[in-house]
Order: structure tokens, then C-alpha cells, then sequence
């Protein structure tokens, strides 16, 4: 089994297609098929600030849902549009407004085929993917060695926002311990979640979240070659949105 994990689109169609394309894909019924059966697998928050995120839905659900060619885990942004079309009281911040806009933007039909997509595919989801295969685990925002088999709230937690400490930065972001640091296991844990200007690879982990949406990049990592392949993000650059560790 040979499979390219992508990193959080946020909307970013053109260059997910672009991405696709670089990695050997082809189009095929409206789904990215690779000619060696590769499998694409979507490390979630595939929706919110970029400018296409419906158009992402549609795509990711075909390819996860309807034609199984494709893996998916929920991402933060995920759960919150979830919770948005379940009818739950969600803010409209943080990019949540931007896919509720293009939302109500559409027929009511077509509102209903979306919701119907997203919760679909949401519900059919893990918490998060153990690939043994390739000797992996995908999670969104990563997870513990410790917690590797769990699915309780804890590690449901952990998956989507991870290692969050309570505290805040002085632009009211949460300050996320540094876990991979401290991680020790013998398989890759690839994830997103915390935008950062190169993948960044700490033990066997690596963060894939190459903030397309802010202006980078969109990043994949495949196994079992242990490759990064990158495409160019058209959205305009917001350097203070990316972090850097020690």
C-alpha cells in the first residue's frame, strides 16, 4: 500500500487540483485516480478561509464516500461546520463565515446536498487512521504515544486542537505544547493542524500543514518513500499566521 497524505486545504481547490496533478494523479469522474493505486488520504479542516470550500466537499466526499478511493480524518474546522449544519449555535469566525457564505449563497437543493455530503462524510470518519501498512497514523493536530488506540474525549480532544495548555497568546490564540518533541514512537504520526512555512519533522513525526491558505504552500507526504511534495499557494501571503518552534 502506498499512500500520499494532504495537508489542511482550508478551500484551497485550485491548488489541491494542482497538487493532485504534481503527485500523478488524473481526473476521472470528477475524482483524482493515481494510474498505481496510490490513496490519497485528507488530514482535515478541508473547509474554511480559502475560497472554494463547497467545491472541496464535493470532491472529498466523492473520493472518501461514493468511490472509497480516499481516507479522511475530521479537523477542528470540521467538527465546528458539523456542529454548524446539525443546527448547533456556532460562531461565524475564525472561517467558519467564509464556507456559511458560500453556503447561503446557493438554492436551497443544493444546501441540502451539501449538508447531506459533509455529514456524511463527517460521521463516516475516525477520530483518527492507523495505517499499518506504511507503519503510519494520520491525526489532525497529531497525537500521544500514549494515547495511540483511544477514542475517548480526551483523545478526541487531542486529535482536533492538540496538546492545548488553557493559555492564550496576546492575539488570543492557544498556546499548544510542543508534543512531538517528546514523542518516541516507532511509527510516523503525520498531522496539520498548526501552520508552519516547511513540513516540519521532529522524531518520526511531521506537520504537513503548510499553509496554503495563508500564501505557502499545500503540502503531501508519501509513504512508504518518506517524500514532501509541495505546490505554491495562490492565496495572498499573512506571514504572522505561521508558527515556529525551537
Amino acid at each position: 500500500m502506498k499512500i500520499d497524505v494532504i495537508g489542511d486545504i482550508h478551500g484551497c481547490m485550485e491548488e489541491l487540483c494542482n497538487l493532485f496533478d504534481k503527485l500523478g494523479y488524473k481526473l476521472e469522474n470528477n475524482i483524482f485516480i493515481h494510474p498505481n493505486d496510490r490513496v490519497p488520504i485528507f488530514v482535515g479542516d478541508i473547509t474554511d478561509r480559502g475560497p472554494d470550500s463547497l467545491s472541496v466537499i464535493r470532491l472529498v466526499h466523492n473520493m472518501v464516500v461514493v468511490h472509497k478511493k480516499a481516507r479522511y480524518v475530521p479537523g477542528n474546522h470540521c467538527n465546528k461546520l458539523y456542529r454548524f449544519f446539525l443546527g448547533n449555535n456556532v460562531l461565524h469566525r475564525y472561517g467558519l463565515e467564509t464556507t456559511v457564505a458560500e453556503y447561503e449563497a446557493l438554492p436551497k437543493k443544493e444546501q441540502l446536498k451539501i449538508k447531506k455530503m459533509f455529514i456524511l462524510l463527517y460521521e463516516q470518519a475516525p477520530l483518527y487512521l492507523q495505517v499499518p501498512e506504511v507503519n503510519a497514523i494520520i491525526a489532525h493536530a497529531g497525537i500521544k504515544e500514549e494515547l495511540i488506540g483511544r477514542t475517548d474525549k480526551k483523545v478526541k480532544t487531542f486529535v482536533l486542537y492538540g496538546d492545548i495548555s488553557g493559555q492564550f497568546d496576546a492575539d488570543g490564540r492557544p498556546i499548544r505544547r510542543d508534543w512531538a518533541k517528546h514523542y518516541h514512537g516507532t511509527q510516523w504520526i503525520i498531522y496539520g493542524h498548526t501552520p508552519v512555512k516547511e513540513p516540519r519533522m521532529v522524531n518520526k513525526t511531521i506537520n504537513i500543514d503548510t499553509g496554503c491558505v495563508f500564501g505557502n504552500e499545500l503540502t503531501a507526504f508519501r509513504l512508504p518513500e518518506e517524500a514532501v511534495v509541495s505546490v505554491p499557494s495562490n492565496q495572498p501571503l499573512i506571514e504572522e499566521k505561521f508558527s515556529y518552534f525551537n
